[in-house]
């Protein structure tokens, strides 16, 4: 087995999210969604592909600069080894909004083999079997969500500024207005992405932490001070958690990932390490084609 597979750097133990490989493609998934049996899901890795260079080798984003053909065989690569159609996918069209997008059959293919008709969609929903939402990640938060009671799904991208205005609850939100959903049916997960070891900032997005997320009595402080002045640790994976729980979700349904972007940069492509010079990972989630409403 590839040693960047066998390699990696955990934040903590947690049996909450695994490793495996699918036709020598890796990519990480959430056993409390597998064991719905409704869902195909995934987090992708940097390996199975063919992209070269910075973006070796399974880049999946079309803007980094990467051939277009390879870029596309990845996506073909992803498909087959998640068992669901390539054409079948819709990519978010990401730019740190809370703006969720319901996806129909009719968007099927969009931002892979089709032009993206929308802009400014960090959240994707859908109630439709068959249909894969992807979303795009190199140190954010991913959220995923399953409605297994109205058989919904939703996808979404959360960095510090998605994080500060709580898009995981938008989510939930969106998925009540168009689906029925209730937070307390929900299976949520929180992806792979940067930690808090790793995730330093400075003292005005601190302070944006600070004010959404003030420490309660018996809470982990989400942000603490680091010894360099004016720098700021925060906890993404905690304030996501505390978003998710307070918006409805059971602490039984929610997993919350223990591998860090940057602490595995073999792995996982991550934009505090490698900068702008690199590919993009996805998160992967969809019902299955066989499941009807």
């Amino acid at each position: 087995m590839d040693k960047r597979i066998t390699g990696i750097r955990y934040a903590r133990q947690s049996e909450e999210m695994q490793l495996k490989q699918e036709k020598g493609v890796p990519f990480f998934y959430f056993p409390i969604l597998e064991q719905t049996g409704l869902v195909t899901h995934a987090f992708s890795t940097r390996l199975g592909g063919v992209s070269r260079g910075c973006y070796a080798t399974m880049n999946l984003s079309r803007t980094r600069g990467d051939e277009e053909s390879c870029v596309t065989e990845n996506y073909r690569r992803m498909a087959d080894a998640l068992g669901v159609e390539m054409e079948s996918m819709v990519l978010s069209y990401q730019t740190h909004t809370t703006n969720i997008r319901k996806v129909t059959a009719e968007d099927a293919g969009k931002g892979v083999v089709r032009e993206r008709d929308y802009t400014d969609i960090d959240g994707l929903i859908t109630n439709v079997p068959g249909i894969t939402l992807v979303t795009f990640y190199a140190d954010c938060v991913p959220l995923y969500f399953v409605d297994p009671v109205n058989k919904a799904v939703g996808l979404s991208h959360s960095g510090w500024r998605g994080t500060v205005n709580r898009m995981g609850k938008h989510t939930l939100e969106a998925m009540r207005r168009e689906y029925g959903t209730k937070p307390e049916d929900v299976l949520a997960c929180i992806g792979p992405s940067i930690c808090k070891d790793c995730f330093e900032v400075g003292e005005e997005v601190a302070e944006a932490f600070m004010r959404e997320f003030p420490q309660k009595m018996g809470e982990t402080a989400l942000t603490v001070p680091k010894t360099a002045p004016g720098k700021y640790l925060v906890d993404l994976w905690g304030a996501n958690q505390r978003v998710l729980l307070e918006a409805g979700v059971l602490p039984e349904h929610l997993a919350v990932t223990n591998v860090c972007t940057q602490c595995n940069p073999d792995l996982l492509f991550s934009h505090r390490v490698m900068g702008t010079a690199r590919g993009n990972l996805c998160a992967f989630l969809g019902l299955k084609a066989n499941e009807r409403n």
